[in-house]
Parts: structure tokens; C-alpha cells; sequence
């Protein structure tokens, strides 16, 4: 039962990490863009088909570029993790996202046969 506990618990800090995942525009392939919330296929392929004329140069160039980001929805794309050159749409350096924390061995211990 404590095995089958701090192994969901791992398999969810996991996932949290997955959703915290940077993005940059600049390096990813087409499923990484997907995986952004808010960018679809159609939206990843735009950022190709630009990227492919030239890296993006900054959020600007970015929003220039890409039809259909503004202000806002570089704001929620930004939120949601994806990056232009390493930086988020106010132009501050994202911080990486926090290593999982890995779950502690049970140490030998029996969990009680009650639970």
C-alpha cells in the first residue's frame, strides 16, 4: 500500500515537471511545440515553416512572425512554458523548471498488514 502511495506520488510530481517543461521555439520539433498548451498543429507548423527562414530573434520577432499571437496569447503561451531564445514574453530569462524530487526507498521497513 506505501509502495503503491509514494509511487503515485512520484508518477505525479513527475508529470507536474513534464507540464512545467520550457519549450524554446528556436530548438524544438513539431510534438515538443504541440505539447505547449495552447499551440496545436496547425500553430506548430506556422513556427517551422518561420522558423526555417530564420531563428526567431525575441518575442517580438516571434509575435511579428507567427499569425495570430498578440500580447495576450504570447502571455499565456509564455505561461505555459514555451520560451524564444531562451527567454519568456517579458523578456526575463526563465528559470529552469525544479528537478522531480525522487521518492524515498520504504528503508526495509514492512508497511503494517492493516492498512
Amino acid at each position: 500500500m506505501i509502495n503503491k502511495l509514494m509511487l503515485a506520488v512520484a508518477a505525479l510530481i513527475a508529470t507536474m515537471s513534464l507540464a512545467l517543461a520550457q519549450v524554446d521555439v528556436n530548438k524544438a520539433d513539431a510534438a515538443a511545440l504541440d505539447s505547449v498548451k495552447g499551440v496545436g498543429p496547425a500553430m506548430s507548423k506556422q513556427i517551422l515553416d518561420e522558423r526555417a527562414k530564420g531563428e526567431f530573434k525575441d518575442w517580438a520577432d516571434f509575435q511579428k512572425r507567427v499569425k495570430g499571437v498578440g500580447d495576450k496569447r504570447a502571455a499565456k503561451l509564455s505561461s505555459a512554458g514555451l520560451v524564444v531564445a531562451g527567454k519568456s514574453a517579458n523578456n526575463a530569462p526563465m528559470a529552469k523548471p525544479a528537478a522531480p524530487v525522487k521518492a524515498k526507498a520504504a528503508e526495509g521497513k514492512a508497511a503494517p498488514a492493516n492498512m
